[in-house]
């Protein structure tokens, strides 16, 4: 996770108003219209913080949000919940990724995700939460998530969750 790596002249970059949002195009409407609507306005009153990645023409190629929230000690696992308190806890949550459909099948997704969860490993030396939640907008995101470790959390079959101690594992190879 530590070494991600995309082709030369690429580069991630914290979104700003200079990037041109108009074009992206994943083929996931929710997807695309986060990025063109939403995400620099809920970046810029701190609900959330969007990167991009950019090619070596400044094209944004693919994207993740991140955001902290709460969640359940009751909507957790028993195993992970057993030894937490009974009461509302801290979690990084992966709000968002996309990856433009020009540049789909080229492993960028998975590269994006590894960026995703450095910074919330990054960010955990600050901020403690117990793990990295996220919203499935399909099945086959759901699938692609499943491959990296997110399991199912009981009872919401589209919501998966990365305990942080499998994240720290990930961190340190």
């Amino acid at each position: 996770m530590s070494g991600v790596r995309y082709p030369a002249g690429w580069r991630v970059d914290l979104l700003t108003k200079s990037h041109n949002r108009k074009t992206f195009q994943s083929g996931q409407e929710q997807v695309d219209s986060w990025l063109k609507r939403s995400a620099l306005q809920s970046q810029m009153k701190h609900l959330s913080s969007t990167k991009v990645l950019l090619d070596e023409e400044s094209r944004i190629i693919g994207y993740y949000t991140l955001a902290s929230s709460q969640v359940d000690f009751s909507d957790l696992p028993i195993d992970v919940a057993k030894s937490l308190p009974k009461r509302q806890l801290p979690v990084a949550v992966l709000a968002w990724l996309g990856v433009d459909s020009t540049a789909q099948g080229r492993g960028i997704g998975s590269r994006l995700l590894a960026n995703a969860l450095r910074d919330c490993h990054e960010a955990s030396q600050t901020f403690a939460f117990i793990a990295v939640i996220l919203d499935c907008v399909d099945a086959p995101a759901k699938a692609f998530y499943q491959r990296f470790d997110f399991a199912e959390l009981p009872g919401y079959p589209m919501r998966l969750y990365l305990p942080f101690k499998l994240l720290e594992k990930l961190a340190n190879n």
